[in-house]
């Protein structure tokens, strides 16, 4: 009788090509269009001027500003240098202090209880562990200290863009899907000892010229699109535009322009005293 195995995926090496990945293109170009969220998910934690905060898997740094606009006393951390180096422009820019701190968010360089508060927008989803980043922002958030969490669904437009993406350029094995980070029944799994989770469904709405234009953007600047169209041939790649085309104009709310609401969750996690 054949035996069937399951093999552990190796997720260092999953990990070191994801930073790959999130290094190409130039993120910070979409992020920082996505600020908003960054406000929205300050505002439900409630952060407090005095707080200790920290952005996991900060990007270009939309979370760890508006927390610093509230007084907060913040630190970034990600995996790709070039993201905090944009952060900490930007935060002088504003005149805010921000301090960066390359880190793996599946291993934060950080003691238990730390933080007042951990933030994580659009990042944190994208590790390969996820059960060992759910670890990670428990463990240095304090006991009765918040964790804020935006993910994007699986039923958004972003949600869709990724299963296009997965059909041309498929996900290493046997990782989970990302998107399970915005379904409310994989958070109980994740935080399973917490205090109380309370998610609720946003949009953010994602505003081009046109829908060529938005995805000219993503296909340059966005490091899984840049990606994926760079292993394709031209052939696939033509199929792959058409797809993502398709998908914008079914989405578009606009008869001018590019106005396409995208769905994801707000997710407050309260750490149990």
């Amino acid at each position: 009788m054949a035996t069937s195995t399951t093999t552990t995926p190796d997720f260092d090496r999953i990990k070191d090509q994801q930073q790959i990945t999130w290094s190409s293109g130039d993120y910070a170009v979409i992020g920082t269009t996505l600020q908003i969220t960054g406000e929205q998910i300050c505002e439900a934690v409630d952060v407090a001027a005095g707080e200790r905060v920290l952005d996991v898997a900060a990007g270009n740094g939309n979370a760890s500003l508006a927390a610093a606009r509230r007084g907060g006393i913040v630190t970034a951390s990600d995996y790709v240098p070039a993201l905090l180096e944009g952060t900490s422009a930007r935060a002088a820019s504003e005149g805010l202090m921000i301090g960066v701190r390359e880190a793996d968010a599946e291993a934060l360089p950080f003691p238990d209880g730390a933080f007042d508060v951990v933030l994580s927008t659009f990042g944190a989803m994208f590790t390969p562990n996820q059960e060992r980043t759910a670890n990670e922002l428990m463990r240095v958030c304090r006991p009765g200290g918040r964790i804020g969490l935006t993910n994007w669904t699986p039923e958004g437009f972003i949600g869709q863009m990724f299963k296009i993406v997965g059909s041309y350029a498929p996900p290493p094995a046997g990782i989970r899907s990302p998107l399970e980070w915005g379904r409310e029944a994989r958070l109980a799994e994740l935080f399973p000892v917490a205090g109380s989770i309370a998610a609720h469904r946003r949009e953010f709405v994602f505003r081009y010229p046109s829908t060529q234009e938005w995805l000219n953007t993503f296909r340059t600047y966005y490091g899984p699109t840049y990606k994926a169209f760079g292993r394709l041939a031209e052939p696939e790649q033509a199929a792959f535009e058409r797809d993502l085309l398709a998908l914008g104009d079914e989405h578009n709310t606009s008869a001018t322009a590019f106005r396409v609401p995208s769905e994801y969750l707000e997710i407050v996690v309260v750490k149990a005293e």
